[in-house]
C-alpha cells in the first residue's frame, strides 16, 4: 500500500463534524494532548494525531454533515491511554462533560466515558491486566 503525507497513515480514521473546527482543535490538543498533524482551510478541516498510530480528522458542518445534538449517542470514539485517571482529570479540568468515572471492569479494562465540546463521546481506556475473554463470558472468534 502506497503512503501519503497528505493522508493520515491509520487503516480507520474517524472524521468528527464540529460546529466550529479551530475551537475543536483546540480543546482536543488541551482535554486529550492529540496533535495537529495537517491544517486544511481556515475552518474547514485538520487532521490530528492520536497517539503513536491513530488519527481523526476534525470536518466543519456543511450540507449534510452535522454535528451531533443532545440527547444522541450515534457514537464513541475509544482511545487507548497509558493511564486512564490522568487523561480523564485532564479532560474533565478543561471542560469534558462526565458520563462515567473511571472504572475497572472484569474484562481487564479501566475505562471512563466524556463527551467533548462538540457533543461527541469518548471512552478512554487503560489495560490493566490481561483477560481471556472467556474468563468474563465473551468468545474468541479469531485472535488478534
Amino acid at each position: 500500500m502506497l503512503t501519503n503525507r497528505s493522508a493520515p497513515p491509520a487503516t480507520v480514521t474517524p472524521v468528527l463534524v464540529y460546529p466550529d473546527v479551530r475551537a475543536a482543535v483546540a480543546w482536543l490538543e488541551s482535554a486529550f494532548g492529540f496533535a495537529e498533524r495537517v491544517r486544511i482551510g481556515d475552518a474547514h478541516r485538520a487532521q490530528l494525531r492520536v497517539g503513536k498510530d491513530g488519527a481523526i480528522v476534525v470536518a466543519d458542518v456543511r450540507a449534510e454533515q452535522v454535528a451531533p445534538s443532545a440527547g444522541v449517542v450515534t457514537h464513541i470514539i475509544k482511545v487507548r491511554v497509558p493511564d486512564v485517571d490522568a487523561a480523564f482529570a485532564r479532560a474533565r479540568d478543561v471542560g469534558a462533560r462526565v458520563h462515567g468515572e473511571p472504572t475497572t471492569h472484569e474484562y481487564g479494562e479501566r475505562s471512563c466515558l466524556l463527551e467533548d465540546l462538540g457533543g461527541h463521546r469518548w471512552e478512554l481506556t487503560q489495560t490493566m491486566r490481561d483477560v481471556d475473554p472467556q474468563e468474563w463470558g465473551g468468545i474468541t472468534v479469531a485472535p488478534w
